[in-house]
C-alpha cells in the first residue's frame, strides 16, 4: 500500500476490516491513517470500536487519553490514561502523558512526580527531559530548566523546540551569546522559521549589533504573512537603537497589518507617552481600548496620560476603571488610592486659602 494515497489506503484497509472485524492490528492502522489526515474525530471513533472489542489495549487506550488531550478535556484524558495505567504500570509514555496533563492543569509537583517516574523507566527519552525543563521555565526557575534543556540536547542535539526553548532561557538568563548561537543552529536546521529570524535579531539588539539585528528582521517579515509579531518586535529593537520615527511608523504597520490586537497600540502610546507626546498617547490608549475593552493594564496606562495632562479626574475615572477589572491588583490599588489622596489634599488646601 506503500504509493497509494491516504485516503485509497483507508478505503481498502476499510474492506479489509470488513471481512476481518475482530483484527485489532487494522483497527490500529487505521486510527493512525485519520491522524496522518488530522481528522481527529475518526481516529476517536476508531479507537472506540477498538475499545468494545479489546477493553484493555494500551495502545488504544493511550490513544483516546492523547485525543481527549488535544480536545482539552484533561479529565477524560487522564481517565483513558489511568485505565491504561492499571494494565500497564511500566509504560513510560502513560507517565509522560499524565504528567502532561498536570502541566498543563499547573499542578507543578504532580506533573513532575510524572515526569520523573517516566525517566525511571525510560531515561533516553529527550522530550521527557524538554517537558520538565518547560515545567521549570513557566515557574521562571530558567537555571534549572537550562540544566533539564541541556540533558534533553545530549540527547537529541538537533532537537528544534528544545534548542528554541534553552535559547528563550538563556535570553532570560543575559547570557545573549549563548542564546545567539542556538537560535542560529535552529536557523541552519528550519531556515524557514521566520520566529527564529525574530529570535536572532532580538538577540543581536541586546547585544548591540544594530545592522544584523535589523537584517535578521527584514528576512523574517519576507518569510510569512503573519507580519504582526514581527513588526512589534522590529520596533522594539528601533527603540533600543533609539531611532524613535522609525520605531513609531513600525508600530503603525503593525497597526495596519493587524488592527484587532491591542498590543502595539499599547507599545505606540507608551512610546508618545515617553517622549511627552501626551495627547497623542491618550488618542492611542483609547484606540487600544476600543478593540480590547477589559484590559485594566489600559486603563491604568491611560490613567497616566491623563495624569501626565494634569487632568487628575480622568486620571481617577481610569484608575478606577483598572481596580473594577482587577480589583486584586495591589499595584493599581496604590497608584488610585495615592492620586485620590494628593487629589482631595489639593481640594482641601483650596478651600482653606
Amino acid at each position: 500500500m506503500e504509493d497509494l494515497s491516504l485516503n485509497e489506503k483507508i478505503s481498502a484497509l476499510t474492506l479489509k476490516m470488513a471481512r476481518e472485524p475482530q483484527n485489532i492490528e487494522n483497527y490500529h492502522e487505521l486510527s493512525e491513517l485519520y491522524l496522518a489526515q488530522k481528522d481527529y474525530d475518526k481516529v476517536m471513533s476508531v479507537l472506540d470500536s477498538l475499545l468494545a472489542i479489546k477493553p484493555d489495549d494500551v495502545q488504544a487506550l493511550i490513544g483516546m487519553g492523547t485525543m481527549w488531550f488535544y480536545e482539552r478535556d484533561f479529565r477524560k484524558s487522564l481517565s483513558y490514561y489511568n485505565r491504561a495505567l492499571e494494565i500497564n504500570p511500566k509504560n513510560y509514555l502513560i507517565y509522560y502523558n499524565m504528567g502532561n496533563v498536570f502541566a498543563e492543569w499547573k499542578n507543578f509537583d504532580k506533573a513532575l512526580f510524572y515526569y520523573n517516574r517516566a525517566i525511571d523507566l525510560n531515561s533516553v527519552n529527550p522530550e521527557i527531559y524538554n517537558a520538565i525543563a518547560l515545567l521549570y521555565q513557566d515557574k521562571e526557575d530558567f537555571v534549572e530548566a537550562k540544566a533539564y534543556y541541556e540533558k534533553a540536547l545530549s540527547l537529541a542535539p538537533d532537537n528544534i523546540n528544545a534548542l528554541i526553548d534553552m535559547g528563550n532561557v538563556c535570553f532570560k538568563l543575559f547570557e545573549y551569546e549563548t542564546s545567539l548561537k542556538l537560535f542560529k543552529k535552529v536557523f541552519v536546521l528550519a531556515p524557514d522559521n521566520e520566529l527564529v529570524a525574530v529570535c536572532i535579531g532580538n538577540a543581536l539588539t541586546l547585544m548591540g549589533d544594530r545592522e544584523q539585528a535589523y537584517a535578521y528582521y527584514e528576512k523574517a517579515l519576507k518569510m510569512t504573512e503573519e507580519k504582526y509579531p514581527v513588526y512589534i518586535s522590529y520596533a522594539i529593537s528601533l527603540t533600543e537603537f533609539k531611532e524613535y520615527d522609525m520605531a513609531e511608523g513600525m508600530y503603525k504597520r503593525a497597526i495596519e497589518n493587524d488592527s484587532t490586537q491591542s498590543l502595539a497600540y499599547i507599545l505606540l502610546a507608551n512610546l508618545y507617552t515617553n517622549h511627552n507626546k501626551v495627547k497623542e498617547a491618550i488618542e492611542v490608549y483609547k484606540q487600544a481600548l476600543r478593540v480590547d475593552q477589559n484590559n485594566a493594564e489600559i486603563y491604568c496606562l491611560l490613567g497616566n496620560a491623563h495624569y501626565l495632562d494634569n487632568d487628575v479626574e480622568k486620571a481617577i475615572m481610569s484608575y478606577r476603571a483598572s481596580i473594577t477589572l482587577e480589583p486584586t491588583n495591589d499595584e493599581y490599588r496604590l497608584i488610585y488610592s495615592q492620586v485620590v489622596e494628593d487629589y482631595m489634599k489639593t481640594i482641601r488646601e483650596g478651600a482653606n486659602a
